[in-house]
Formats: structure tokens, C-alpha cells, sequence
């Protein structure tokens, strides 16, 4: 039963510091074939701001921290 729960644990914490959905977001391909406006180059630029500055600000806690 142990076995089972470290085991259970162990996959869950695996899922949560699972960043390739983080880096592909960053470092994937732009579709030839998908239409693109203003509003949603917008949105994403927006969106790897905030992502990187919450980085950042993760990076300066944890080093002011330590």
C-alpha cells in the first residue's frame, strides 16, 4: 500500500514541474495555413510577457531568498 501511494505522489509531482507545454508555447512553428490577426498576435505577445516576467519574478525571490 505504501509502494502504491509514493508511487501515486511521485507521478503528481512529476505532472506539476512539466514545462514542455511552456516551451513548446515559446519555441513552436507558425502555421501556413491558420489566419492571423492583429488581436491575437496581440494576445500572445501578451501572454509570453506575463509568462516571462512571472519567471523572473520566481528567479529574483528565490535567489533574494536563499
Amino acid at each position: 500500500m505504501a509502494h502504491a501511494v509514493a508511487h501515486y505522489y511521485y507521478n503528481y509531482m512529476k505532472g506539476l514541474f512539466d514545462f514542455s507545454e511552456v516551451l513548446t508555447y515559446f519555441f513552436r512553428k507558425k502555421d501556413p495555413n491558420r489566419r492571423t490577426n492583429f488581436n491575437l498576435r496581440t494576445m500572445h505577445t501578451i501572454n509570453k510577457i506575463s509568462m516571462l516576467m512571472f519567471l523572473a519574478g520566481v528567479v529574483y525571490f528565490i535567489i533574494t531568498h536563499l
